[in-house]
């Protein structure tokens, strides 16, 4: 069997020490906003894309990527991670589906959320969860770390009170 992998982003939506999740309606699971990575678009640009569609929040990356001078290029934002998820396990253990996912933390101004798609899981459905609330809730344990590293990576760049930007 052959594996299917397509490229995804998430982001981490941090405001007042707490971080965005919502549950996924096939997966079972609480996640951050995230999704596939169009033709046409970087993963962090996809990341932000996702968030202000799945959240109707405008985030600022928080990116500590050192530029490197290119005069053809630009130097894009690193990811924080990059998980490998298997989406699709059959029977036998074979894994028919990958998410490859760039993972981004970013700081947002407020948490009222009001979804800008159609299709969007309703403002009602997410939750803020503190680092106290990831470990103590039933929370998937990569999505608990890397939630409280993405809420202590937006308090030490000194974002609460962001929006808008990269």
């Amino acid at each position: 069997m052959e594996t299917t992998r397509h490229f995804t982003a998430t982001v981490y939506l941090v405001h007042d020490g707490a971080t965005a999740l919502h549950p996924h309606p096939r997966l079972g699971i609480r996640i951050p906003p995230g999704g596939h990575v169009d033709r046409d678009e970087l993963p962090h640009e996809a990341a932000l894309r996702e968030a202000r569609e799945e959240t109707g929040l405008d985030p600022t990356l928080v990116d500590d990527t050192e530029p490197v001078e290119a005069p053809a290029g630009e130097t894009l934002p690193t990811p924080r991670h990059t998980m490998l998820y298997d989406i699709n396990v059959n029977d036998d253990g074979e894994v028919g589906h990958q998410h490859i996912d760039s993972v981004f933390f970013a700081a947002v101004g407020s948490r009222e959320i009001d979804p800008a798609g159609d299709d969007e899981v309703g403002p009602d459905a997410w939750a803020w969860y503190t680092p106290a609330e990831l470990r103590a809730g039933d929370v998937d344990a990569d999505t608990v770390a890397i939630g409280v590293e993405a809420i202590d990576a937006v308090a030490e760049a000194g974002g609460t009170d962001w929006g808008g930007g990269r």
